[in-house]
């Protein structure tokens, strides 16, 4: 992970796959919430899809494969079964250690495309919520990544401007949501 050598202004994080090494525990949720409907997910296009929000991964799946899941229902229903897997949550050391290294030096925020009682939760299973001035989820914009619009709210709501905000990812969608944000990003690996 190299950082930039300037001074920003704030640090916005995504947070699965990038603060939390959540992504194989979202997968084995999604695997077993799409069973009874006879959906598929492959675990190319999961990761492919990294970042997206969950209502636009079933509208998607509903499309692809001519299906009638309700998006709202299979969000709650996916979550749920994220939660029951959460205690295996693990933090990505390297980017939780900047984290802590900045909190209270500038505002943090995290940008994510999950919902917010996934996202709280994972945080607080980390026992990292504390660090972010703001966190962002899907129910706090009309427009996933790769729109600009979760790094522009995070952005807003720290109160600063978006051309001084570095961007923590791990997606090549989230990358494209920061630059279209105006800001600078790195890449988690």
């Amino acid at each position: 992970m190299h950082i930039p050598d300037r001074d920003f202004t704030a640090y916005i994080f995504d947070c699965d796959g990038t603060l939390a090494d959540t992504m194989g525990l979202h997968y084995e949720a999604w695997k077993i919430a799409l069973e009874p409907h006879g959906a598929d997910l492959p675990e190319d296009l999961y990761y492919a899809w990294g970042g997206r929000p969950t209502k636009e991964i079933v509208h998607s799946l509903n499309e692809m494969q001519g299906l009638f899941m309700d998006p709202e229902t299979m969000v709650s229903h996916k979550e749920g079964l994220y939660h029951l897997l959460l205690s295996d949550v693990k933090a990505i050391e390297p980017v939780v250690a900047f984290a802590r290294s900045m909190h209270g030096k500038k505002p943090l925020a995290v940008a994510s495309g999950g919902g917010r009682k996934a996202v709280t939760s994972t945080l607080e299973s980390l026992g990292i919520i504390t660090l972010f001035d703001a966190i962002v989820t899907s129910e706090d914009y009309s427009n996933g990544k790769p729109a600009p619009d979760p790094y522009l709210t995070a952005a807003r709501l720290l109160g600063v401007n978006p051309s001084g905000c570095l961007v923590f990812e791990d997606t090549e969608i989230g990358r494209q949501s920061a630059h279209a944000a105006g800001m600078e990003c790195v890449l988690v690996g």
